[in-house]
């Protein structure tokens, strides 16, 4: 049993040092957990720590999938030799879509997401009941158990102050036989330790450096808790346009020195990063100003497919500088205090063979196909994504202007996130959220058509819960009514009535055939391409954005197979692209 004072946790009555890395099972494949866990090892980590995306597990309302998946992760980190913390939400961030929290779910509640609204406990009760039986029959104690402790929410300081809300989670959990410890995270502040902590559940921070100012901070609201940084960011994500973040491994190892000199446990945030497969991205808002508080207004910046995050193990689970600077100081500190860093089995920890890399090659894309939409909705306004079923792809907006109007400016209201316009079949103008375009124009009876493209729902701060779509259409002041609407997702991969030639195009379905002999890992690169989606054997990889940083998109082995493979693609952009290329290295920016 884990248990814990001022002066450390005690596992079984021994004292213990808990040195955990983040390693999330939905950010690689399974068949690449092995590898992923037994470096964390190797890197002198006894501990692994995941998050769960209610998204990924609850796609539709009482519709459970994959949820054998945490249990097959946590089993896989015990045969590595790892115990394991597990943090279930409901709300994660993790730059991952919607932080969490289904669309289908925040789109009807609205601002009484995270909160003990009872329609969102009932949610989140539904869901507990379906998951955590996968946890607790995993707990430390139990024949083949990993799990040390269990979060309750999630930085929720940060967000809200419903003391209700995070009391009926951790009961919740109790009920449904959790008897490992408790615990919260928040931003080292007063306030959000004020708020987001629990009465009897232990509290930890997050932090990227100075750990010696936030366990401060923690010992002035909890004096009674063990110092545990539970997310030590020894790296940063990136947004799609913007730089691509790195950090010096001295510096970040000098940091994790200094958690561990004052008595801390880490958790590396992240120990691997992974990918942001399929449309699971998330986005933020840019922070305010520092005149300003607002929020709500500042730039959109959705998150890069890589989710590399400049961690010890890159996206392909290869170590990196800062591996070898944290393996060198958790060395240091296990040969000082022999007693405190334990692990769960003596075994030596190597790192694994790096998997083969495919020779750099071009895939010409020679099949073509319509995009086959769903079945048309009518409406007086255009409906929502989520109205329509759809919580990522395309929707396809069209309607007709009143007759008898003049000429006049058109004006997209709502757009989420972006969208090509057409009047009378002619693309007029590309819109994004958030960017001014030149004004467009059109006269009574026009046909107007858009196509409009959903990124990722901003995973932190108050604009998560975000819709997709358009709100309305306005023609100069008069709104139109009169929608259809058609949906098309792209998982699984939309299947068209017919492939056959073509001509590269927008807005057009684009395959071609890569053949292998042997698979191996690459990194797939559209130098034709502006925007769009990439799929290998009807897996969907990714987005791809010519704005960068990121210029390739990763290819794990497992998703490839000798023979002929499928690749297939869907650009959205101005350009038609004609060839996917396969290089041997990432180009995530630099």
């Amino acid at each position: 049993m884990l248990t814990y004072d001022s002066n450390g946790f005690r596992l079984d009555g021994r004292p213990l040092r808990i040195l955990s890395g983040a390693v999330h099972y939905f950010r690689s494949r399974p068949e690449q957990w092995p590898d992923r866990l037994a470096a964390a090892r190797a890197m002198g980590l006894n501990t692994v720590e995941t998050y769960v995306p209610w998204n990924l597990h609850e796609p539709a309302p009482g519709r459970h999938t994959r949820l054998d998946e945490l249990g097959a992760f946590l089993d896989e980190a015990r045969r590595q030799g790892l115990w394991t913390i597990v943090r279930p939400g409901p709300y994660i961030c993790a730059e991952w879509d919607n932080g969490g929290l289904p669309g289908w779910l925040t789109a009807r509640l609205g601002r009484r997401a995270r909160t003990s609204d009872p329609d969102f406990l009932a949610a989140v009760d539904a869901f507990f009941d379906a998951l955590l039986p996968q946890v607790v029959e995993r707990q430390w104690g139990r024949p083949g158990g990993t799990v040390l402790m269990v979060q309750v929410e999630n930085e929720y300081g940060a967000f809200g102050s419903d003391a209700a809300y995070l009391a009926h989670l951790a009961r919740g959990l109790r009920e449904r036989g959790v008897t490992v410890p408790l615990f919260t995270s928040d931003g080292p502040e007063d306030h959000m330790l004020a708020a987001g902590t629990v009465p009897g559940v232990l509290a930890t921070v997050n932090f990227g450096s100075d750990p010696e100012g936030a366990f401060a901070a923690l010992r002035r609201h909890r004096p009674e808790d063990p110092p545990f940084c539970m997310e030590y960011w020894n790296g940063w994500f990136d947004h799609w346009g913007g730089p691509h973040h790195t950090r010096d491994a001295a510096d970040a190892a000098d940091t994790l020195r200094r958690i561990l000199a004052a008595g801390g446990s880490v958790n590396l945030y992240m120990a691997h990063g992974g990918t942001n497969f399929g449309t699971t991205a998330g986005a933020n808002h840019a922070d305010p100003p520092f005149n300003s508080t607002d929020w709500t207004h500042s730039p959109y910046q959705p998150t890069t497919t890589s989710y590399d995050y400049d961690a010890p193990l890159d996206e392909r689970g290869l170590p990196t500088a800062k591996f070898e600077a944290f393996r060198q100081v958790i060395a240091e500190f296990a040969a000082e205090h022999p007693d405190l860093a334990r692990y769960l089995d003596d075994r030596t920890a190597e790192l694994p063979p790096a998997a083969p890399v495919l020779p750099g090659c071009e895939v010409l894309l020679d099949e073509y196909a319509e995009l086959p939409f769903g079945p048309a909705v009518h409406s007086p306004a255009p409906p929502l994504f989520e109205e329509l079923g759809l919580e990522h792809g395309l929707v396809r907006y069209t309607a007709t202007l009143p007759a008898l109007s003049p000429e006049l400016p058109l004006t997209v209201e709502g757009l989420r996130d972006r969208a090509g316009l057409r009047v009378d079949g002619k693309p007029v103008a590309a819109l994004e959220r958030g960017t001014d375009t030149e004004p467009v124009t059109a006269g009574g009876g026009a046909r107007i058509s858009l196509l409009v493209e959903s990124l990722g729902r901003v995973n932190y701060g108050p604009r998560v819960g975000e819709t997709k779509g358009i709100t309305g259409v306005r023609h100069e002041r008069q709104y139109v009514h009169g929608w259809q609407a058609e949906p098309l997702a792209f998982d699984p991969l939309p299947a068209p009535a017919a492939w056959g030639p073509g001509t590269p195009a927008p807005e057009t379905l684009a395959r071609g055939t890569l053949h292998l002999d042997a698979p191996g890992d690459t990194f797939l690169a559209v130098p034709e391409g502006d925007h769009g989606y990439l799929w290998v054997n009807g897996f969907l990889l990714g987005r791809y954005d010519a704005r960068g940083p990121q210029r390739t998109l990763y290819c794990p082995h497992p998703l490839l197979h000798p023979g002929p493979n499928t690749l297939t693609l869907l650009e959205l952009g101005p350009t038609g692209p004609s060839r996917i290329q396969l290089r041997e290295a990432p180009e995530i920016g630099g």
